[in-house]
């Protein structure tokens, strides 16, 4: 259970932050700038949130909570150690990626096939998941440049390259399932 009574605690004022296990690590480490942008996904997400309705919302939500547990794999390192660490560490499991995929592909089913690229645009809530999905490849870039120097859980490289996709997808569905995608005409303005 987590408990927040003192939300400042000076042990950062140097520079460095707790990881999960307790180690002391730079603020700017690759392990905490890639914890750091799923956060920054995660806040996205909300912005997102505030523009939508019934299942796209549960949705969301979902990928929120999704999120935090993104975070709090990627924050514990040294999963070779997890089977004697005094309480079991949370990870990305298969199935939250599975489960992606299968709503992309619900959603898939109902677009019209693309013809062009697309511009990040059309309604609010479409405008805001090409955000999510853009921070979320950020968030994937950083965690795969982390895999080549640290041992990471494979399932979370796995989620960030799907929760892209899913953005995406849903950014059309949003868009009156591509209807009223904003397609790129190339060299339209020469």
């Amino acid at each position: 259970m987590v408990v927040l009574n003192k939300i400042y605690t000076k042990s950062g004022d140097k520079g460095t932050t707790a990881l999960g296990n307790g180690t002391r690590v730079e603020k700017h480490s690759a392990r905490v700038n890639a914890y750091g942008t799923v956060d920054e996904t995660n806040a996205t997400v909300g912005l997102a949130k505030l523009h939508a309705e019934g299942l796209m919302a549960d949705q969301l939500a979902m990928i929120q909570n999704d999120l935090f547990d993104l975070g709090a794999d990627l924050c514990r390192p040294d999963m070779a150690k997890d089977a004697d660490a005094e309480y079991p560490p949370l990870r990305v499991i298969d199935a939250q990626v599975s489960r992606l995929e299968s709503e992309i592909d619900k959603m898939n089913g109902n677009l019209t096939p693309l013809r062009s690229f697309i511009l990040p645009g059309g309604s609010a809530l479409a405008a805001h998941l090409h955000l999510c999905r853009t921070v979320s490849r950020r968030a994937e870039r950083l965690t795969t440049e982390l895999a080549t120097v640290e041992n990471i859980n494979p399932a979370v490289v796995q989620y960030l390259n799907r929760l892209s996709d899913w953005f995406f997808v849903a950014s059309r569905a949003a868009n009156s399932n591509g209807a009223d995608d904003v397609l790129w005409v190339p060299g339209a303005n020469r």
